[in-house]
């Protein structure tokens, strides 16, 4: 296991929000390094219990370090909650679920991964590098609208088409491999530069949300919650971007809302009431100025919380 040390984002704050029973039972969906669901075990009784989930075969490997009968480690997707809790018998008994999205230190950090513009490495981006495609296959065979729709798309970058005229020409004559020929290239190509953020940033989030389906990843999962958490069970969660935040919050709005009929339609508060599923607790929570002077990272954060819906809430 690499030695790349993570900082645990809105440690506290997301943990707090679960509102921890101590035999109650625990979702981690992101274990990443382990911070939450340490910080989760450490407010457990012995008869609570933590299951946690990661892609990332080094965080699976982290997660051996934890020697602990209250908790289980599972390797796959947390889209895939609901199938791989469901050999547990926790499925809609979950008391707390937490969702820390985005990629982790270690991940950023370490070269070999390629999710970095900062360090030269094999352009991968794969949580887990054992399965699916990389975002050098994507690169080097995507054509140009597509390339650049997803430019623009998932990372919100305005020079989507002339970045993506620009990969296409370049390939022609040498295939992207690393990080660092991208990311030169495309600081090259854009014309206008923001001041304390690398040019290739905004690409390089779009081309690792496409290799990794995070969006649909995340959608899954917050669909799920709604059968994984009991009634009263508490959902944390954390995003790092504009388009994460975006899906969140319009999910937590749409089930406190509930299904709202056509105009017109005769339908009764208490059918409705029926159809809610979750109910927002507080504002969304930002990381102090003192988190983000230690972390830089963390300065995109935003945490929301909602709770189950359930009888007599």
């Amino acid at each position: 296991m690499n030695g790349y040390k993570h900082v645990t984002v809105l440690l506290k704050e997301a943990v707090d929000a679960l509102e921890i029973k101590p035999n109650g039972t625990y979702l981690d969906c992101t274990f990443g390094r382990g911070g939450h669901s340490r910080e989760i075990l450490s407010r457990l009784g012995q008869d609570g219990h933590l299951y946690a989930i990661d892609r990332d075969p080094e965080a699976i490997k982290a997660a051996g370090e934890i020697d602990d009968h209250r908790f289980t480690i599972i390797h796959g997707c947390f889209a895939d909650a609901l199938s791989l809790l469901e050999p547990y018998g926790v499925v809609g008994s979950i008391d707390g679920m937490l969702l820390d999205l985005g990629v982790s230190s270690p991940q950023l950090d370490d070269p070999e991964r390629g999710f970095s513009f900062m360090n030269d490495g094999p352009l991968d981006m794969r949580m887990d590098p054992t399965v699916g495609f990389s975002a050098a296959d994507w690169i080097n065979s995507a054509q140009a609208d597509e390339i650049s729709r997803v430019l623009h798309d998932f990372g919100e970058e305005r020079f989507a088409r002339k970045i993506a005229a620009a990969i296409v020409h370049d390939r022609a004559e040498t295939p992207f491999t690393s990080t660092h020929q991208l990311s030169s290239m495309i600081a090259r190509v854009i014309p206008v530069k923001e001041k304390g953020k690398h040019p290739a940033t905004r690409s390089f989030q779009a081309i690792r949300i496409l290799v990794n389906s995070e969006l649909d990843q995340v959608e899954n999962a917050l669909e799920n919650s709604k059968k994984l958490l009991a009634d009263g069970g508490l959902l944390s969660v954390i995003s790092f971007h504009s388009l994460e935040d975006r899906l969140v919050k319009n999910f937590m709005r749409r089930s406190e809302k509930g299904i709202q009929p056509p105009r017109g339609l005769p339908v009764s508060e208490e059918e409705i009431l029926k159809t809610r599923t979750f109910r927002t607790v507080g504002k969304a929570i930002y990381p102090s100025d003192e988190e983000i002077s230690s972390n830089p990272r963390s300065r995109s954060a935003v945490l929301r919380v909602a709770r189950r819906w359930g009888n007599g809430l």
